[in-house]
Parts: C-alpha cells; sequence; structure tokens
C-alpha cells in the first residue's frame, strides 16, 4: 500500500497506490485510467476528493487545452487531469507538515502561486509571474497540474480551507465560485456599504456575485440576464431588482434606479460585446466595472466613455488574495445559500454525462457536481 518516504499516512485512512482518473487524449477527449497516486511535497498534502464541480473553464480546457498551452503556444497536453473546483479529506501529509490534520475536510483554491514574484508577494498570485511553472513553485490544479477528476490530488497547504462539519460536500465545491466572485469585489478597491452593484449574467459566478455583494452590504443589487429562472434564483440571493434585458434595457433600468448616475461598481460576467458596452454605459463617472467573464472574440468597446468619465476596469482571474477563505466564511455563517446554484448530481464514472450537462446546459443546469464517494453530498450535520 501507500506509504512514500517521509509522507505521514494514518491506518483510518488507507490509500491505495493507484487511483482512478480521467485524463485528456485528443481534444474532447476523456478516457477513465489508473494512474499513480500522487505523492505530497514539502508543503503539500494528499487530497481525497470528495466532489468537484464543473465549470466551464474545464470544458474550454477540455476542448482546446489549459490557458497557459493557449497563452504560450504549447501543444494540447495530454494524459493531463482537468478539474479544479473540488472538496475533498486530507488523506496524507508532506514531509514537517503540522498545519493540518488527516481526516480534516477541506476546499481548495486553485492556484498556489510561485511565492517569489512581484505578484505573489502582493498577494495576487493567480497573476503569478511564473504562471505554468512548477519548477519555480507554481502551481493551479486542473490548469497546468493535475486536477480534481480524479481520486487524490496534492494541494499546497497554501490553497486549503477547512469545511465547518454543517456544509455539504457539494456546498464546499461552490466556495472557488464565490472566491472569484468576492475577489472581483475586493479587486475593485473594497465595496462599501451602501453603494451599488450591478451584476450582468446570471451563471455561476454572477449569481454568487450577486450573494456576496448582498452579504456585504451593497444596495442596491442588480442582476440582468435572458433567462427567467436564473434571474428568480438570483432574487434568492440577494438580488433587489432583476431585469430581463430582452424585456427591458438595462442601461435604462440602472440609471432610474440610481438616481440617474449609474452603479458604483458592474461586475460583467456574460463576456459579450453587447453586455461589456452594457456595463461601461451603466456605470457611473468614477465608477468601477470587474471583467470576471473570456470573451471568445474581439470587442468593439466606447473605451472613450471610459476614459470621458473616468470609469476604472478591472480583469480578475480565478480567486486571488485569499478571497476563498473570506467566501468561506460568509457560506459558513449562512450569509447565503451558495447550494442554490447547484442543479445536478453525477458519480465520477459518469463524467462525460455531467459534461454535457454543463456544456449543453440540459434541464438548465447550472453547476454539475461530480461525487467520488457514495452518499458524498450529505453534510455532517445529516449523519
Amino acid at each position: 500500500m501507500y506509504n512514500p518516504a517521509g509522507v505521514t499516512t494514518s491506518p483510518d485512512l488507507p490509500i491505495p497506490d493507484q487511483m482512478k482518473a480521467w485524463v485528456l487524449g485528443d481534444p474532447e477527449q476523456l478516457f477513465l485510467r489508473e494512474k499513480p497516486t500522487p505523492i505530497p511535497g514539502r508543503a503539500e498534502v494528499l487530497v481525497r476528493i470528495d466532489a468537484v464541480a464543473i465549470c466551464a473553464t474545464d470544458l474550454e480546457i477540455i476542448h482546446s487545452g489549459s490557458p497557459a498551452s493557449i497563452l504560450g503556444g504549447l501543444p494540447f497536453k495530454k494524459n493531463f487531469t482537468p478539474g479544479h473546483e473540488y472538496m475533498g479529506t486530507v488523506a496524507a501529509l508532506g514531509p514537517d507538515v503540522d498545519e493540518f490534520r488527516i481526516g480534516e475536510r477541506i476546499s481548495v483554491e486553485i492556484h498556489a502561486g510561485c511565492g517569489q514574484c512581484k505578484r505573489c508577494r502582493q498577494g495576487m498570485y493567480t497573476s503569478c509571474l511564473n504562471y505554468g511553472k512548477p519548477e519555480k513553485g507554481h502551481r493551479a490544479n486542473g490548469f497546468t497540474t493535475d486536477g480534481g477528476f480524479a481520486e487524490y490530488a496534492v494541494n499546497h497547504i497554501n490553497t486549503l480551507a477547512r469545511v465547518p462539519d454543517t456544509m455539504s460536500d457539494a456546498e464546499a465545491t461552490l466556495v472557488v465560485t464565490a472566491g472569484t466572485s468576492m475577489y472581483g469585489l475586493t479587486e475593485l478597491g473594497g465595496l462599501v456599504v451602501g453603494e451599488s452593484v450591478v451584476v450582468i449574467g446570471p451563471g455561476p459566478i454572477g449569481l454568487l456575485a450577486v450573494a456576496v455583494a448582498k452579504a456585504l452590504g451593497a444596495s442596491p443589487v442588480i442582476l440582468t440576464g435572458t433567462r427567467n429562472r436564473r434571474l428568480a434564483i438570483g432574487q434568492e440571493l440577494g438580488a433587489d431588482r432583476v431585469i430581463n434585458i430582452n424585456d427591458e434595457d438595462p442601461v435604462q433600468v440602472v440609471k432610474h434606479l440610481t438616481g440617474g448616475i449609474g452603479a458604483d461598481y458592474v461586475v460583467e460576467c456574460a463576456g459579450t460585446e453587447a453586455t461589456l458596452n452594457q456595463a461601461i454605459h451603466m456605470t457611473n463617472r468614477g465608477g468601477k466595472i470587474c471583467l470576471a467573464a473570456f470573451p471568445h472574440e474581439l470587442a468593439k468597446l466606447d473605451i472613450a466613455h471610459l476614459v470621458k468619465n473616468n470609469i476604472y476596469a478591472y480583469g480578475i482571474r480565478g480567486e486571488g488574495r485569499s478571497a476563498t477563505r473570506r467566501a468561506m466564511a460568509l457560506m459558513a455563517e449562512k450569509r447565503f445559500n451558495a447550494t442554490k446554484i447547484h442543479t445536478h448530481t453525477f458519480p465520477l464514472a459518469d463524467l462525460p454525462t455531467a459534461l454535457r450537462y454543463a456544456r449543453e446546459r440540459i434541464e438548465d443546469a447550472i453547476k454539475v457536481v461530480v461525487t467520488t464517494r457514495e452518499a458524498a453530498d450529505v453534510s455532517r450535520a445529516a449523519e
């Protein structure tokens, strides 16, 4: 059985030498394979993955390769395990790790920066200047290093957040999504209670951006989109007003709701030319826009309006500045119910079906969760 030198294990949580993992073949090809169970190094733990949520970026990686490969002009990475929004149980400790105990339930952040570049020292490890260079200490599980569509993964201790017993496994997989929304608001300079926030696009990040903004005291919180069911979920998560852009002009409505001046903050989660320009025109003078979506095409934008009105635009990537831990604190205190965006659950063996539900939005799927253990979706409190 699994017993690497220098690694602490426990007989209460036996670990196999080989694990099941989904790996990439050619684009759009995934195969369930046996792989050696990874070994944690210094400042790392081995995580037994209990549940993993599917993100739109996972679909992009399976289709086109990881962002590091695309941006760096590298070939499509075969034999790679994607999946990054996972939670699990600490199964083994790397050498000298005493910050966590075997058996603790944890949720993970995606990124562990190199810790030595300028951006990492600023807390912007999702913008690590050594991105994609594991030899420099950078890790982005599911992006540049093997991720969570498997039974086990290795994580740096800086990426771990403890999961309270009152939180289900499925809910814990949503911490990264909430953390990304939190990071967007953090990068906009710190939300002040009573300031107005508009969220464009009721996808997973957009819906939890509504929840986080409301929990932080934003008022009003406005959500725009085209799907009434998702807009209704946004209201349940705290939106004071929802706008179906097929029925109303979102810029006019936002201006009306804010006394004619526009919103203080806009979180853009749709990534189309039309919605990007809506964001520009509904933001007030000196206001801020968070660009959280990845547009697939070049967009023609009204930059002159940005400049003339002193509007600031911030791009975010992931969940930097420990935003995931802050989001976890809000979720643990039941400040909002993230499980409202969890719509479907599948076992790990049915990952292709789960991906199809997420990609094609079958039954209006929002967050699809894959579990690696029977009854992994049950909270400790329920037990």
